[in-house]
C-alpha cells in the first residue's frame, strides 16, 4: 500500500471512534418532542378553511412570559396561514385557542466509570494494589429540567365541540433555549392538526 495512502488510512481509523462519540452526543442533546392528540368530542366531517385565534381576540394569555406568548401567538397564526387557512374573526369555521404547562422535574444519574473492583487499577499496573478501592461510591448526578407543554384546543363553534386537544411535551434543560425550542413544539403541534384536516372527508 502507497506511503500516502496508509496514512491516511491510519488517519481515518485513528478519528473515528471520536467522530462516532461526538455523533451520539449530539444525537442524545437533541430535544425530542411530543404530540398527543385527545379529546375528541366530534369526528372531521368537513375540511375546515378559516380559524381564530381566541387568545389574539380576547388577550389571553397563554404563557407567563408575555414576550413568549406573543411568539407562540405569531408562529401558530403563520402555521396555520400557510397551511391555506384564512383568519376570520367573524365567522371562522375554527376556533383556537392555546396554553401552556410548565413542570419542574429533575432526574438523577449515577456514574460508575470510577468505580473499580476490589483488586484496584492492577488489571492495568500488576504493581498497584489497593482492596479499598471496592469501597468507592459511584458520582451521582443531579439535573434539573422542566416538562414543558403547548397545549391547542381546537373546537368547532358550529356544534361548540371539541375536534381536539393536541398537546406537545418536550423536555428543557437550558432556560436560554426555551423560546426556540418552544417555537417548534408550537410547529410539530399544528403540524399534526393540519395533517387531520387534509385528510380526505368521505
Amino acid at each position: 500500500m502507497p506511503s500516502k495512502e496508509r496514512n491516511l488510512t491510519l488517519h481515518r481509523s485513528k478519528f473515528s471512534p471520536i467522530f462516532c462519540l461526538c455523533f451520539f452526543v449530539l444525537l442524545s442533546a437533541c430535544n425530542t418532542i411530543e404530540v398527543f392528540v385527545e379529546n375528541k368530542e366530534i369526528p372531521f366531517q368537513k375540511r375546515y378553511t378559516s380559524f381564530v385565534l381566541v387568545n389574539k381576540e380576547l388577550g389571553i394569555q397563554g404563557f407567563a412570559d408575555s414576550e413568549l406568548d406573543k411568539q407562540v401567538q405569531v408562529e401558530l397564526e403563520a402555521q396555520l396561514i400557510a397551511s391555506g387557512l384564512v383568519y376570520d374573526a367573524k365567522q371562522p369555521d375554527l376556533v383556537i385557542r392555546y396554553h401552556s404547562n410548565e413542570d419542574l422535574r429533575q432526574r438523577e444519574s449515577v456514574n460508575n466509570m470510577n468505580s473499580y473492583p476490589f483488586w484496584g487499577m492492577r488489571m492495568y499496573n500488576p504493581w498497584l494494589f489497593n482492596p479499598m478501592m471496592g469501597n468507592s461510591r459511584p458520582q451521582v448526578t443531579t439535573t434539573k429540567y422542566a416538562l414543558l407543554q403547548v397545549i391547542i384546543d381546537v373546537i368547532d363553534p358550529e356544534q361548540d365541540k371539541y375536534l381536539m386537544t393536541l398537546t406537545g411535551v418536550v423536555e428543557v434543560s437550558q432556560p436560554k433555549s426555551k423560546p426556540k425550542i418552544t417555537l417548534k413544539v408550537v410547529e410539530k403541534t399544528a403540524n399534526t392538526f393540519l395533517q387531520y384536516n387534509s385528510i380526505p372527508i368521505n
